[in-house]
């Protein structure tokens, strides 16, 4: 889930896009043989959502066409992370190299990844409902706002709409399925916002159990 304005917004997909070179230094690193870690990220993101890539390419080709430094799109442009590219590139050459192994993508589709992401752009897009359920209600100041987990979970509830309840729930089914130890989901956890610990007594792993209960029986008694 993005944090950049969405669709309305002439550039949305390029600017998630570009979202994560800046989790990795703001440089392109791709080469026309084979994408850098960044695009190899956002690539393992489409691959679960294959109409991101057609919009990308898309928006990519109406900003080669446009122009970067043209008037017209002036103030999209400045919206855009400024990522540098390697010596010897233009930013435009790096940005033609992209969307041509986002057409080799489209066209070759890859299945979904079965990886833990590798940054926190990552982990972000590809749990956006549980970064926003960790991040929105289990912050640093989540004592200064409730009194227990439960009273957090039933603000959550208050506020989420199906969509994002069931969302929720895939995120912490995939999540757990995903980490072989509660290490690695602690600190997946960790990554995706959760800045205090479960209830006494309870780990990590039963805890978001418990949550996911909780928001499924909500769910089915609306």
């Amino acid at each position: 889930m993005s944090s950049f304005p969405g669709p309305g917004f002439r550039f949305y997909e390029v600017q998630d896009l570009l979202a994560a070179y800046a989790a990795h230094d703001y440089t392109f690193t791709d080469s026309p043989e084979a994408p850098g870690p960044a695009l190899s990220a956002y690539l393992r993101i489409v691959s679960k959502d294959p109409q991101r890539a057609t919009t990308a390419v898309q928006q990519l080709d109406d900003l080669l066409r446009t122009g970067l430094h043209s008037p017209e799109i002036a103030d999209d442009v400045a919206l855009l992370p400024k990522i540098e590219p390697v010596s010897g590139r233009s930013v435009e050459n790096c940005l033609r190299i992209i969307r041509d192994h986002l057409i080799h993508r489209i066209g070759h589709p890859a299945p979904e990844a079965q990886l833990l992401p590798q940054n926190g752009w990552e982990y972000r897009e590809r749990f956006p409902e549980l970064s926003q359920f960790l991040g929105g209600y289990f912050h640093q100041d989540f004592f200064d706002e409730y009194t227990s987990h439960g009273e957090a979970v039933d603000d959550y509830l208050a506020g989420a709409s199906e969509t994002d309840r069931n969302q929720l729930v895939r995120d912490i089914a995939e999540l757990c399925a995903l980490t072989a130890t509660d290490r690695d989901l602690k600190e997946a956890a960790s990554i995706l916002g959760m800045e205090v610990s479960p209830p006494t007594g309870v780990g990590v792993r039963q805890w978001l159990a418990d949550v996911s209960g909780i928001v499924s029986r909500h769910t089915g008694g609306q």
